[in-house]
């Protein structure tokens, strides 16, 4: 929304005349991060302006710095253990793992990942594509961010859902992109997981990101 005292009068009457009289425009913008608002801010000019587009981009840009610097605080206080801490409904096995940030880190969560699915008796060529799929995702968090992450095991009779979580990533990764150009986020991972899983999406949130898949099982766990 942006315009003068005049042109939003019409709109947004009340609003108006609670202004002081030295108002002349008025220009509200969103606060984005990774293509989700987060809030908004608005001035108030003391002489009219004329929102041309040079004008609006820049202050779109000042609305994605305050979404940047806005994540960047949020992510600061969020506690870690944030995957671990998510309740779990009854009757699904869960095994979470902290993979600290360097690459050493992509090893251990294949191994941790590795000896859990092998006790819970996860069909082989399941567990394979798991391991690929998790290790292209978690390779992504430690090399994309700089920073570690959780990795999270869900394991139900029909599935086997893996979700990787990271507190440094600010993109959106739309499914739908990686069908038109599997090369366009991040390399072949996330080619890779759209070929070999069920089903993956992504989820941008005020502590971090969590990019997760869902692979059927080809048969039930047992023990």
């Amino acid at each position: 929304m942006a315009g003068s005292r005049e042109s939003l009068a019409g709109r947004f009457g009340d609003f108006m005349d609670r202004q002081l009289p030295k108002m002349m425009s008025l220009v509200t913008v969103p606060v984005v991060s990774a293509g989700q608002v987060m809030g908004g801010y608005i001035l108030f000019y003391d002489c009219p302006q004329s929102f041309d587009p040079s004008q609006v981009s820049d202050l779109e840009d000042v609305g994605a710095q305050l979404g940047e610097g806005l994540r960047r605080v949020q992510r600061a206080v969020t506690p870690a253990g944030a995957l671990a801490a998510m309740a779990v409904p009854a009757g699904v096995r869960a095994a979470t793992h902290s993979v600290a940030p360097d690459t050493h880190g992509v090893a251990r969560a294949r191994h941790f990942a590795s000896r859990t699915l092998a006790a819970w008796d996860v069909d082989e060529a399941v567990a394979y594509n798991a391991l690929l799929c998790l290790s292209e995702l978690v390779t992504n968090a430690v090399i994309h961010t700089g920073a570690g992450c959780e990795v999270q095991l869900l394991l139900d009779q029909q599935a086997l859902t893996a979700t990787v979580r990271d507190g440094g990533s600010n993109v959106v990764v739309d499914p739908k992109r990686v069908e038109q150009d599997p090369l366009a986020v991040h390399g072949r991972g996330l080619s890779l997981v759209d070929a070999l899983a069920t089903g993956w999406g992504s989820e941008l949130d005020p502590g971090g990101m969590s990019v997760w898949f869902v692979l059927e099982l080809n048969v039930s766990a047992r023990g």
